[in-house]
């Protein structure tokens, strides 16, 4: 789960991490509340969608009047943002932060996440702040820095203090930066976050260090005891189809394709999206219906599959082990007839009941396309939306 940049910040402050000052706007009517809070003569006025890429695409304007500020307000909210990291349609603008502006020396990057390969929570950092971490890996990986947080010791002084020789920090800002790093660690501990990023960390003109910007992602498996953050959720910024997957406990992700899937397992659901590309096609989807799911489940996975209009095909590719082909094809036999599924569906069945499974399908009169193999079915579907 993400919270919005104004979320992220509240949850700053309260670990010491000094942020600008702002105030989170849901109406052009509150903007100018907003400017009497804040002072100034110059405010920074930015979406709040949970994508990357808002500066480039709009999302965040520096105004330097009344007027230029109500006018940014009223560009934005209640409009569709598209950046680069959302879908094509974008998503809904509907709160703004309006903060102040600051003297900026230097932007910085600094992050937590948790590497799987060693299984620890590490501390990147890198001087190149303001630009995509991605980029700066691919171009430059000598500027990333990285710190090993030792599972019993946790984050060491000596650490921060490397990371800040690393990052050119000088005099008392040695302090301040290993002061706001253990601060990170321990929300990060506190909250079971999946990643904190402050992108960027800056150095201010008089050389205190601030989050400019900043983005947290919870572990969804530790929001069950994390009730205050849960609630800081925006089901708003979610696909409509991601959400109603979640309350039947499917696996679902929307892409931008147009051959939706049906795969039960991650692994042979990857696979089977890596062969609809092989071989020319695009996935709208990656659905893994897990491994005990029932004819009800594959029938609300063929609902939601299908509530994408961009879909023109669907691909079920069903292994059965623990989940039997004679359960999954009596799901999509009942869904297609539920349903009135107006698209091809190529199915592809191996393992239990395989048989049987697609004698049901055959016998059934609803027009699925059976497949032989997977590159088979790959194959079909591809030529299917063609």
């Amino acid at each position: 789960m993400n919270l919005h940049e104004y979320q992220a910040k509240q949850v700053l402050r309260e670990y010491g991490v000094a942020t600008p000052r702002g105030v989170a706007i849901e109406s052009a009517s509150q903007a100018e509340g907003a400017i009497a809070e804040l002072g100034g003569d110059a405010w920074v006025v930015k979406a709040q969608i949970h994508a990357g890429g808002r500066g480039k695409a709009g999302g965040v304007k520096l105004v330097k009047s009344r007027g230029a500020l109500l006018e940014a307000v009223n560009a934005l909210l209640g409009k569709q943002l598209v950046t680069y990291q959302n879908a094509p349609e974008g998503q809904m603008v509907s709160r703004l932060l309006i903060e102040e502006t600051l003297p900026i020396a230097r932007e910085l990057y600094l992050s937590l996440t948790v590497d799987r390969e060693s299984e620890r929570i590490v501390l990147v950092a890198s001087g190149s702040g303001g630009m995509e971490i991605e980029e700066i890996a691919q171009t430059s990986p000598e500027k990333i820095l990285r710190e090993t947080c030792d599972t019993l010791w946790g984050l060491q002084d000596f650490q921060c203090r490397a990371l800040a020789f690393g990052l050119g920090l000088e005099g008392s800002q040695i302090g301040e930066f290993g002061k706001l790093t253990k601060g990170l660690y321990k929300l990060f501990k506190d909250n079971d976050l999946a990643m904190v990023e402050i992108n960027p960390l800056i150095v201010t003109a008089t050389g205190s260090l601030v989050a400019l910007d900043c983005k947290i992602g919870v572990d969804d498996n530790a929001l069950y005891r994390r009730k205050k953050l849960a609630e800081m959720s925006d089901s708003t910024q979610i696909d409509s189809k991601e959400v109603a997957a979640k309350e039947f406990d499917l696996n679902y992700i929307a892409l931008a394709g147009n051959i939706g899937c049906m795969v039960n397992g991650a692994g042979l659901a990857m696979a089977t999206m890596d062969l609809i590309k092989l071989h020319g096609g695009q996935p709208a989807n990656f659905l893994d219906v897990g491994g005990g799911a029932t004819a009800d489940t594959v029938a609300k996975a063929f609902k939601i599959i299908l509530s994408d209009a961009n879909v023109k095909a669907i691909l079920v590719n069903i292994f059965g082990g623990i989940m039997r082909c004679d359960i999954i094809a009596e799901g999509i036999i009942t869904a297609v007839k539920e349903v009135g599924v107006k698209v091809p569906v190529i199915v592809r069945l191996e393992g239990t009941n395989v048989e049987l499974g697609q004698k049901m399908l055959a016998e059934s009169g609803v027009g699925v396309i059976s497949a032989s193999d997977l590159t088979d079915a790959a194959k079909r579907a591809v030529a299917a939306v063609k």
